[in-house]
């Protein structure tokens, strides 16, 4: 990290980290209070005792084990408002400190569902952070703290905002349809009785786009007489067939997202926006009924295939025009909100540092700053390591060997398990 950005990403930094350890600690006393488990331990928990301390630490195993459960509901309601104030700080990030625009196209009926119903999110993976304008498009429907994801399990790794998510009822998958399936299903059947609208956003393309995932895919789909992909990747069709198949009870809607960049913006990564340099970002969003969807597992696969398929068309037109015709812009602003939440976290947390070190008199020694340079280096680690993680040229490479399969639909998911 240059010294320069290093200027402005350890301050902000040191106010994301303090504030979210803040919320982090308010979600565990939150969980302890009124549990988000609705039935008692039984005898048969001791494993998941164990996998639990062992993962999450000892308040939440606790939680799990010890205390008999109130109310999880009511743990969702309140863990909301408590993820959204730690969240909308990177809202604030893209809106006010970067300013970047996120423009939603979609017609007027949509947009006025947008945040009022259950929808399974389904969009392409174009930039390294298409989940921050998840966030941003979430925030302006009123549904920011009950927008979940479907995500690789390191990602809970992840110091305060990884945490945050785990608290919040994200996902959380291996990338192993073996151990996969299983997680997924219960983490979709315990969302059922979820007291609010909530997004379950889910990448269906198993990674983010990159000129080298696609000129593999491209190379795959020529020599199985496949759609050529120009824009988009070869969606892994199991997760979305298995969320589908388990979600068609309780939630009405898909929301079919794509995400394209205008020519003249650049592209809009972490970096970027801890610099305060601009983009634009477009979003195109088309509603489907869930129950206008085909009955039957492979059917359901081809027709997730298909909206690739078009979404590929959607962005060669995108490319051509520079927007999306077909859908309205739809007004939505920048709202104060995140704003207001970000100034209030920064005078309460310099208010606390004076009278701390007033009372402590850290800075009056020797140890004490050398305490503070190293909690400063940790902060900027940190904020290193989350930049790292966004950027897709770490994913992992996209790895293909030609498939000598019988059926087309086992050449797919040979695809699908190394497309990664």
């Amino acid at each position: 990290m240059a010294i320069a950005a290093a200027v402005v990403v350890v301050p902000l930094g040191l106010l994301f980290f303090a504030s979210g350890l803040l919320v982090n600690l308010i979600q565990i006393h939150t969980c302890i209070s009124a549990c988000k488990w609705e039935v008692p331990p039984t005898s048969g928990d001791s494993l998941k005792f164990i996998q639990e301390f062992s993962t999450y630490g000892l308040e939440e195993a606790i939680c799990y084990v010890v205390v008999r459960p109130v109310s999880k509901n009511l743990y969702r309601r309140i863990n909301r408002l408590v993820a959204e104030l730690l969240w909308l700080e990177l809202v604030w990030l893209i809106d006010w400190w970067a300013g970047v625009k996120v423009q939603i196209f979609t017609d007027h009926e949509t947009f006025h569902l947008m945040g009022k119903e259950h929808a399974l999110v389904i969009s392409n993976h174009k930039s390294d952070i298409d989940w921050l304008v998840g966030w941003v498009s979430a925030q302006r429907s009123g549904c920011l703290g009950s927008t979940l994801a479907v995500m690789k399990k390191s990602s809970k790794l992840l110091p305060v905002i990884g945490w945050s998510m785990w608290f919040s009822e994200y996902l959380f998958l291996e990338r192993s349809w073996a151990k996969d399936e299983s997680t997924l299903r219960s983490g979709i059947q315990r969302l059922s009785d979820f007291p609010l609208p909530f997004w379950l956003a889910l990448f269906v393309e198993g990674t983010r786009f990159t000129q080298a995932k696609l000129l593999a895919a491209q190379e795959y789909a020529t020599s199985t007489g496949l759609p050529v992909p120009r824009n988009v990747l070869i969606p892994r069709t199991k997760g979305f067939v298995s969320a589908v198949s388990h979600m068609r009870s309780f939630v009405p809607a898909i929301y079919d997202v794509t995400v394209a960049i205008p020519k003249s913006s650049p592209a809009p990564t972490m970096l970027r926006l801890f610099k305060g340099q601009p983009s634009v970002v477009h979003v195109h969003i088309k509603r489907h009924l869930m129950k206008g969807l085909p009955e039957k597992d492979e059917a359901v696969a081809q027709w997730c295939r298909d909206i690739f398929v078009g979404k590929d068309a959607l962005l060669d037109k995108h490319m051509a025009e520079d927007t999306f015709s077909d859908k309205e812009l739809q007004e939505t602003g920048r709202p104060m909100k995140s704003l207001l939440v970000v100034i209030s976290w920064a005078c309460l947390l310099v208010a606390g540092s004076v009278k701390f070190l007033h009372w402590s008199s850290l800075l009056s020694s020797w140890k004490g700053v050398a305490f503070s340079a190293f909690g400063l280096a940790v902060v900027t680690a940190l904020m290193q390591i989350m930049i790292q993680f966004s950027q897709s040229e770490r994913s992992n490479p996209t790895k293909i060997a030609p498939a000598q399969s019988k059926h087309k639909g086992e050449e797919l998911e040979a695809l699908n398990d190394k497309q990664k």
